[in-house]
């Protein structure tokens, strides 16, 4: 009831990347199929899923299975698995999937360099090559080519019972919020007439709130753009100060902003202010009756 894609990009300045994109006529479709683990692999399972393939696979692919294997061995003994759908990238790339014959029409897959895409109840095939192809030529991070193709998908017909659910996951070593975890991205649109332009807008404000270090541009705070940086925090009730240039008055006020505007993750370290954050200010700003 489903379609997915599931894939990796080694050339991250942070490090590889893994992902699973997918959107159903399903519920919170993000709970039950996408499956990842940084320096490991991701796993979509699908169509009447089971939904230990999901720590299951994840837990072959750690012991350095590849994903012939994975799938393999994850159908092999599932006396239901005429009725199972799944998707795996390895740690290296390495990719396959699985439709059981008696899934429901249309269903099939592609298998891709370092990604592999599945569906069942579709349209037609041309659901499943046409996300194949927008991945290939898709342009950006992991996460914003995975819900390029699927939007293709979407486009070329999709589910063909409708839309409800899109979620998006992509993993990587120390990925997630404050290094933590390797969950970078994980977003889920449980219900919603468009879900896919949904998740598309999520990934928008993902980026604003969680960038990447290489997304980040910092603007040195000389003298006048301190002034209009102070100016316009003043404007929007933080105590920015009056004095001229960079001061602790300012500093404070640009660290409780950022903190309250959920930037913090853009905050640089003495006088400069990251671009994003100025751009956010300044609309702010420009939109607040005094």
């Amino acid at each position: 009831m489903t379609f997915s894609i599931v894939a990796w990009d080694p050339t991250p300045p942070g490090g590889a990347e893994w992902g699973v994109a997918v959107a159903s006529k399903f519920l919170a479709v993000g709970a039950a199929v996408p499956w990842g683990e940084a320096s490991a692999g991701a796993v979509a399972t699908q169509a009447l899923a089971n939904l230990r393939y999901g720590p299951d696979g994840l837990g072959r692919l750690r012991r350095g299975e590849d994903a012939d294997g994975v799938v393999a061995a994850l159908t092999r003994d599932d006396e239901h698995r005429r009725h199972r759908q799944v998707g795996v990238v390895d740690v290296s790339g390495g990719a396959a999937n699985y439709t059981g014959d008696e899934c429901m029409t249309w269903a099939g897959g592609h298998i891709g360099d370092g990604y592999c895409c599945q569906g069942n109840i579709l349209t037609g095939p041309e659901v499943i090559s046409d996300m194949a192809s927008a991945f290939e030529v898709a342009q950006g991070t992991l996460a914003e080519r995975l819900v390029e193709a699927l939007a293709r998908g979407d486009a070329a017909g999709g589910d063909r019972r409708g839309r409800q659910s899109a979620a998006l996951l992509v993993v990587s070593d120390g990925g997630g919020y404050g290094g933590g975890t390797d969950r970078a991205v994980d977003l889920r649109v449980e219900d919603h007439p468009e879900p896919i332009p949904e998740l598309s807008r999520l990934l928008d404000l993902h980026r604003l709130y969680f960038p990447r270090a290489d997304q980040l541009e910092f603007i040195d705070l000389g003298v006048d753009l301190a002034g209009e940086v102070r100016a316009l925090l003043s404007k929007l009730g933080y105590g920015a100060g009056r004095g001229p240039g960079f001061d602790p008055q300012l500093e404070d006020a640009l660290f409780l902003y950022a903190g309250t505007e959920n930037l913090e993750e853009r905050l640089g370290k003495g006088a400069r202010i990251e671009r994003a954050v100025l751009g956010y200010l300044r609309n702010q700003a420009a939109g607040t009756s005094t």
